[in-house]
């Protein structure tokens, strides 16, 4: 089906991480998305992050780039800017010049630690904003060092998202009316902070604790976790509400255990875990999946990305897409029942320019020292 941003053309700069992930998001949702390629980014060949493109090469350096560039920006509804702060201003592009040649042009800024402050100017990953978070420091075993959950949070659950999030909100207060862009500042440092709402709120109130696997749902509790099987594989628990917790003890064989009568008190999560840890080590994943097959009580495999796409509910839901690299996530959330299509790529480079009214010695010179 068509997006709902079908008929917005935006501009991505190159970049690495949220920028691209962003990029996609929109384009998937039915954005026409130009990117502005730049030497010198590793990724996969292939990747489907930088699906649905228009892509040309552009010497932002040379005036007649610049040029082309402004022209182009003067077609479009936004832009995503990966760069530091300063970085476009330097190079006579800052959001002052873009809007001169487009007032309404929304434009997104994603950094690690945003447009101004002390650290605006250093380097950073998503380790070091999700460090800065305050959440880093909860994650991971207890006794043992914080460990990063990938790159998940702050490049893409904090950065893009959030990216994705305002210029779409941006989009629509245009769309709106307004004569005026918008000039969205993105850091992830601060996203990343504010994903964890809900984990501060429980630390104001004395309910999280600055330990690791200490809390309701870190791996604390014993019905909040994951518990190795017999043949080394791993269920996942999530049995916090009394209905399920009931369910998930009458299957274990522990209904009725007094070391459950109170699950709310931090003291007994211990014995809990132990217990529940102990049982499910005694039996294979298969024999606890048949078991809760038909039973609600949050209970289901850890699966590796190698068994997810043929999980029977991915399959069903067409979570997974057969891609040129092997199975990868389809474009998500869906708008009623039909699954998003993965946006396509479309013509770039000299095509481009020729919409832009540029003939061929003009593309050429535009062209010449970039492709």
């Amino acid at each position: 089906m068509t997006g709902p941003l079908s008929g917005v053309r935006i501009i991505e700069l190159a970049g690495i991480g949220p920028g691209p992930f962003a990029a996609m998001m929109l384009a998937d949702h039915g954005a026409e998305v130009i990117r502005i390629e730049k030497d010198g980014l590793l990724h996969l060949p292939g990747d489907p992050q930088y699906r649905g493109r228009r892509g040309i090469k552009l010497d932002l350096k040379r005036e007649v780039a610049r040029a082309a560039f402004l022209k182009l920006v003067a077609t479009a509804d936004a832009l995503i800017d990966p760069y530091r702060p300063g970085k476009l201003e330097a190079l006579g592009l800052g959001p002052g010049a873009l809007h001169a040649v487009n007032p309404a042009l929304v434009i997104g800024r994603v950094t690690g630690w945003g447009q101004h402050g002390p650290m605006a100017q250093r380097a950073g990953h998503d380790i070091n904003y999700l460090a800065i978070s305050g959440l880093l420091h909860g994650m991971g075993e207890a006794g043992g060092r914080p460990l990063p959950p990938s790159n998940l949070v702050a490049d893409y659950g904090a950065g893009a998202m959030m990216l994705a999030f305002a210029m779409a909100a941006s989009l629509r207060e245009v769309a709106a009316g307004t004569e005026k862009g918008r000039v969205i500042d993105c850091a992830m440092s601060e996203e990343s902070a504010l994903l964890g709402t809900f984990l501060y709120s429980l630390h104001n109130a004395g309910l999280l604790h600055d330990q690791r696997e200490a809390g309701l749902l870190d791996g604390g509790s014993g019905l909040y976790g994951t518990y190795e099987t017999a043949d080394g594989k791993w269920l996942a628990v999530g049995a916090m509400e009394p209905q399920f917790r009931a369910r998930l003890l009458d299957g274990l064989g522990l209904a009725g255990d007094e070391r459950f009568e109170d699950t709310l008190d931090d003291a007994h999560w211990p014995a809990q875990k132990h217990v529940i840890a102990e049982t499910i080590a005694s039996r294979p994943l298969q024999h606890w999946l048949d078991l809760f097959e038909d039973v609600d009580a949050c209970v289901t495999p850890v699966l590796t990305k190698g068994e997810a796409p043929s999980h029977p509910h991915n399959v069903a839901r067409w979570t997974f897409y057969e891609h040129e690299m092997g199975p990868m996530p389809a474009p998500a959330p869906r708008y009623g029942k039909a699954p998003l299509r993965p946006a396509q790529d479309g013509e770039g480079g000299a095509a481009l320019l020729r919409e832009l009214g540029y003939d061929g010695a003009a593309i050429a010179d535009i062209l010449g020292e970039a492709e």
